[in-house]
């Protein structure tokens, strides 16, 4: 049984996602997420259009907004994870999976995964992206459309750029 609910993890939350008010029923919404098995913190606030993928751990701290559209793809061996009091944008994609670099043959070689850490406090911007590997350090900002590689990047840092780079301290 638990196996057959974990097949239909992703499908019911996005589906319920699809077709409940995108900026509302947020009480209810979490409380299906969780029962589906996602972690989401009190007064954590998903939106619609929201989409998941993959049978990973997906965890979201108290208070943290996701915003709409955002897409979360997530390997059983690499979780992601969005601390308290975060703002995550529309259209933000969180990415653990890659490969390796390949032959000559095909260049995408073996697949692998890494987590993807945001911190408490934290604000992704719009458009977004964050690879595999990625921990971001808390109260730091990722200007829109940022595509953050992974690394560790400080607390109170402005992220911006492709590959995102650290663009100022953060007081």
């Amino acid at each position: 049984m638990k196996r057959i609910l974990g097949a239909l993890r992703n499908p019911v939350a996005n589906f319920a996602l699809a077709i409940l008010p995108a900026t509302g029923c947020f009480t209810f919404k979490r409380a299906l997420l969780n029962a589906l098995g996602f972690e989401i913190g009190v007064g954590g606030k998903v939106t619609g259009g929201v989409k998941f993928y993959g049978r990973g751990r997906i965890a979201i701290g108290e208070d943290t907004w996701i915003g709409l559209g955002t897409l979360f793809i997530v390997a059983p061996d690499a979780a992601i994870v969005i601390g308290a009091r975060c703002d995550i944008a529309p259209r933000v994609i969180f990415h653990t999976g890659s490969h390796r670099i390949g032959d000559h043959r095909r260049r995408a070689g073996e697949g692998y995964s890494l987590p993807i850490t945001v911190a408490d406090g934290s604000w992704v911007g719009t458009g977004s992206v964050l690879l595999g590997g990625t921990s971001v350090g808390r109260s730091s900002i990722l200007a829109a459309g940022a595509m953050v590689l992974a690394g560790d990047y400080p607390a109170d840092s402005l992220l911006a750029g492709i590959p995102a780079t650290i663009k100022r301290a953060l007081t």
